[in-house]
């Protein structure tokens, strides 16, 4: 098995991050609306789209790209109903 490089090792951490985000989600540690897990999604599916440095994949990256803006949206709306209470 060949060594891995360090742009892998970023994307199997960004893998990891997603996999617990999601765990988290699914035992009810944490909920979707929760900022940790927009964090948690935006960070991991940066990680994979880090990893695409080796050798890229179009339907990888496009999932990973959509992964993260969809996190970002969500973190964004999340930080401003909490700047504006009552409204989401």
């Amino acid at each position: 098995m060949p060594a891995l490089a360090w742009f892998d090792w970023v994307g199997l951490g960004g893998t990891l991050v997603i996999l617990s985000a999601f765990f988290l989600l699914q035992s009810g540690r944490i909920s979707g609306t929760d900022r940790r897990y927009q964090v948690f999604n935006a960070i991991g599916s940066a990680g994979v789209l880090v990893s695409l440095l080796g050798g890229f994949n179009l339907p990888v990256f496009l999932l990973e790209l959509a992964w993260l803006l969809i996190s970002v949206y969500g973190l964004g709306r999340s930080l401003l109903a909490t700047r504006r209470p009552g409204q989401q």
